[in-house]
């Protein structure tokens, strides 16, 4: 290959966005602030005192990482190897009864935005923290297994975020030529960084989860939107302006 086409290669595969590789709770669905009420009834049921300096200061760790794989969370918080895995467990059946309560709900224009994506020529990975058999449940509830071309949590990878793992396993497994195909879409500081590091050109933040904006920017987001649902007009200005 001569070296204009090269330069025309590399032009065109950093314009096109080819993958959005998009967060789940906070971003696409809401769970009403569920997860951290299976967060506390694992710290509880592992000796934990609610209320006491300890489990706020855990609890804290845990809103502080939304987005890191969970069992990674729990291994930080405790010592003992066994206890982090046992405390996993009661956390995911904790939220598996509270996906069977109906907690567990899309935003507003979620669906909507991953079709258009799909419509548009886009594929599309759902990516969580959760482990898979909680991802499957949400995925289930909802109605929305096959929704995506691709779900991946953080055991699919090897590391969840911040690491770049879960999207350069996308770009893997979905046969992109390029990083920079990608957009990454989440609402917490995690994700803006796994962007990050991916290499990824597009690094969204939404204002429906964890984080504020002054934190996903400093994260690194390249822009912050209030929902996914404006995702597809922020893609559309994109691809005009590389046009």
């Amino acid at each position: 290959m001569t070296g204009d086409a090269l330069t025309r290669d590399a032009s065109h595969t950093s314009n096109r966005l080819r993958l959005a590789v998009v967060d789940m709770v906070g971003t696409t669905i809401t769970d009403d602030g569920r997860t951290e009420l299976a967060m506390s009834r694992a710290l509880a049921e592992h000796g934990i005192e609610p209320g006491s300096s300890r489990f706020e200061s855990m609890l804290g760790y845990a809103r502080d990482t939304m987005g890191f794989s969970k069992m990674t969370v729990f291994s930080h918080l405790f010592d003992d190897s066994e206890v982090a895995a046992s405390a996993n467990k009661v956390f995911e059946k904790a939220y598996d009864e509270m996906i069977d309560d109906g907690g567990v709900r899309a935003i507003p224009g979620a669906e909507d935005a991953i079709l258009w994506m799909r419509e548009s020529g886009m594929q599309v990975c759902l990516a969580t923290g959760f482990g898979r058999h909680t991802q499957n449940m949400v995925l289930e509830s909802l109605g929305w297994m096959g929704l995506a071309d691709l779900s991946l949590c953080p055991a699919d990878a090897g590391r969840g975020r911040p690491y770049p793992d879960m999207i350069l396993t996308a770009v893997l497994a979905l046969d992109l030529d390029d990083v920079r195909e990608v957009a990454v879409v989440g609402d917490t500081s995690s994700d803006m960084l796994s962007g990050i590091r991916s290499g990824a050109s597009l690094i969204a933040g939404v204002l429906t989860g964890s984080h504020s904006e002054a934190t996903l920017r400093a994260a690194g987001a390249t822009v912050v939107v209030d929902s996914i649902k404006q995702l597809p007009l922020l893609v559309e200005k994109r691809e005009a302006r590389h046009l």
